[in-house]
């Protein structure tokens, strides 16, 4: 007799848990809120949906801080190119992108999801849209089945639950998981957000930069000791040494602050005093800056500062630099002096801002925080503490960098979750 088997939530790694319950010949009822499947599939990769890295597994693993050895028995199991594989059975061709990512090559996400459904219901498992569970049914550290809002009993042999996040919640990731998850005794390492905006002290300022973007800047952080000094923040994610960021009205964004994001959120929540420096000329030395400096300085001496510094960064920037140096917008270049020049070299080089917060959780584009990773099994996603109940994807506490390598650590637990499950 085959088993029963509830999947709670139709995402990444809930359809991808179904597909496999279901192929190994269990009898599987894919349970989902929303009136279809996937919805932060739909949304992902600017909706062409990057669903892994083409790292190597080394590299692949840092991307997740120190959450990453969890995955790595996993990912020796059920990896990119078995995701690959089995997407290609149901028609998806992908292709490598800048920076490893991977999209489908014809740059639709609901391609993916699609084939995921595919997945799911060609080996005869059940999807019931616009179902709402309300508990896991436990007995006696067993799992039962589940308990719909509804009042209705489903009986199960087992249960995985792939709920999602709390971040996105249009796509109905509204942190169901982790009330289910705690109802019968798990642990939920405290939710935050993850690839999330920052928000700055200086909104006047944020806001006369909107819209400026920087396509070749490095970001650092730090945080304050004591008497002012300052002392690099470690990141939980690698940054690359240079990259692009974008000023808000609130802040900043762009894929340089989201990387950072985590570790900053995490800082502050500490209670600590966070400062983003910019090297808008992270090609050249502080010398080299004060050096090209000079012999503009010399060539164009009748030039306004607001004027050469165009040719240094964007026009928005250039004028918000001009004011800090306070220096007069009339005075022509050849009037500053020595010690003011190098006062704009360092706005060049080291353009400082005052970390205040990020935007709330539902603005992430990932839940960091979840069901404990002590409590679940790393082989087969199980639960430590009750039998027959199963984690996978952004309901875990695991939250990785962008460039497709959360996709890939819901596929890849929603795969050994529905394959444990079944047999």
């Amino acid at each position: 007799m085959s088993k029963r088997v509830i999947v709670v939530g139709a995402g990444a790694a809930g359809l991808m848990a179904a597909g496999r319950a279901a192929e190994l010949g269990a009898d599987v009822l894919l349970i989902e809120k929303m009136r279809e499947a996937g919805k932060k599939i739909l949304v992902s990769g600017k909706e062409r949906c990057n669903l892994s890295n083409a790292a190597p597994i080394e590299k692949f693993l840092a991307h997740y801080g120190r959450q990453g050895q969890f995955l790595r028995n996993a990912y020796y199991r059920f990896f990119r190119d078995e995701l690959l594989a089995l997407l290609a059975r149901y028609g998806v061709e992908t292709q490598v992108e800048r920076g490893g990512r991977i999209f489908p090559t014809s740059g639709e996400a609901a391609e993916v999801r699609n084939a995921l459904v595919r997945y799911v219901t060609q080996h005869g498992a059940e999807i019931r849209y616009l179902t709402e569970v309300h508990r896991i049914w436990v007995e006696g550290g067993v799992v039962k089945g589940v308990l719909l809002w509804s009042g209705e009993q489903l009986p199960a042999d087992a249960v995985i639950v792939t709920t999602g996040g709390a971040s996105w919640q249009a796509t109905g990731s509204t942190g169901d998981g982790y009330r289910m998850a705690q109802d019968v005794g798990h642990t939920v390492v405290p939710l935050r957000p993850a690839l999330v905006p920052l928000t700055v002290e200086n909104r006047a300022q944020a806001k006369e930069l909107q819209g400026v973007s920087l396509r070749n800047s490095r970001c650092t952080f730090y945080v304050k000791k004591s008497k002012g000094k300052l002392k690099e923040l470690r990141l939980p994610y690698p940054m690359p040494p240079t990259g692009e960021m974008l000023f808000t009205h609130f802040g900043v964004s762009g894929p340089m602050i989201l990387t950072a994001s985590l570790g900053v959120v995490d800082a502050l929540r500490a209670g600590k005093e966070v400062i983003l420096s910019i090297d808008l000329k992270p090609g050249m030395t502080d010398d080299q800056v004060q050096a090209r400096l000079q012999r503009e300085f010399e060539r164009y001496s009748q030039r306004h500062l607001r004027r050469l510094l165009k040719g240094w960064v964007p026009t928005g920037l250039a004028d918000v630099l001009a004011r800090l140096s306070d220096i007069d917008a009339s005075r022509p270049i050849h009037t500053i002096r020595a010690e003011e020049r190098a006062h704009i070299a360092r706005l060049l080089k080291d353009f400082r801002w005052q970390i205040t917060g990020s935007l709330p959780l539902e603005s992430g584009m990932v839940t960091a925080g979840g069901v404990a990773l002590k409590e679940i099994d790393p082989i087969t996603f199980a639960s430590r503490n009750i039998e027959g109940l199963y984690f996978a994807g952004e309901v875990l506490d695991l939250a990785a960098d962008t460039g497709g390598f959360n996709l890939q650590a819901a596929f890849s637990g929603g795969y050994l979750a529905g394959q444990d499950a079944a047999s």
